[in-house]
């Protein structure tokens, strides 16, 4: 209940920045009516904008789409927001504005509803960013996948990271580094089993490997078993923090 209220909490104020942005820019042809009318209009769209946000996305989520596929996910929320939304756009911008309702004026509506939408899910999904996790496997369970993707020279090593170069994995382990050619996002799925979590775009960890933490000029570095370090980016460094990695 607190991640989900967090979660809400965290759309308000982002509809409620997107809101007092566009009311001061006047975006869409709203910048010759009073600013009082501007706040007003864009911060009731952009929050019952963030309300149908919650409950779409709410639905989406608990489907897995977001985790398997989030920018379709992001798409499938956008879309199931904009659509209704255009409708509503339409009808609150006619009478705040002093008219009517025209059909003829649907249209134009769409475009303008659609962008501010996907703007506002996308920062929402910036936001709520999450590092991709690996769980440590139960005593009995079989080890993990990638480690039979070792090369010969390094079979039997412990693995501290793997980071991403180019189309190839570059395996820093305890018997020293090769490289592999595969993704990053398809080694992390072989990886469970190993307690560990994506840090960068580019890098996963094994958590047993970190032996210190530094930061410095807004960013962290995690120094591995061996030497190497490993950057966190600051996309992922508030959930690992929150999850005691540093």
């Amino acid at each position: 209940m607190a991640a989900l209220a967090a979660r809400h909490g965290r759309g308000v104020v982002v509809a409620g920045i997107a809101g007092l942005f566009l009311a001061f820019a006047g975006a869409f042809g709203t910048g010759a009516a009073p600013l009082w009318i501007r706040l007003v209009y864009w911060l009731v769209l952009c929050w019952s904008g963030a309300a149908a946000g919650a409950a779409v996305g709410g639905i989406v989520q608990n489907s897995g789409l977001t985790e398997r596929r989030p920018f379709v996910g992001g798409a499938v929320i956008t879309l199931g927001v904009a659509l209704p939304g255009t409708l509503y756009v339409w009808a609150m911008s006619s009478l705040m504005f002093g008219a009517l309702p025209k059909l003829e004026n649907l249209r134009q509506f769409f475009l303008p509803v659609l962008a501010v939408t996907a703007a506002i899910t996308a920062l929402n999904f910036l936001v709520a960013r999450k590092p991709v996790e690996t769980h440590a496997a139960a005593p009995e369970a079989a080890p993990p996948r990638f480690l039979d993707r070792l090369p010969a020279k390094l079979r039997d090593a412990t693995l501290y990271a793997v980071e991403a170069q180019d189309h190839y994995l570059r395996l820093h382990t305890s018997k020293g580094e090769d490289l592999i050619l595969m993704r990053l996002s398809d080694a992390i799925a072989e990886l469970e089993g190993i307690e560990g979590a994506q840090t960068h775009r580019s890098w996963w960890v094994a958590r047993a490997a970190v032996v210190e933490a530094k930061r410095g000029d807004g960013r962290a570095v995690l120094t591995l078993a061996g030497g190497v370090e490993a950057p966190v980016s600051r996309a992922y460094a508030k959930a690992l923090r929150e999850a005691g990695w540093f």
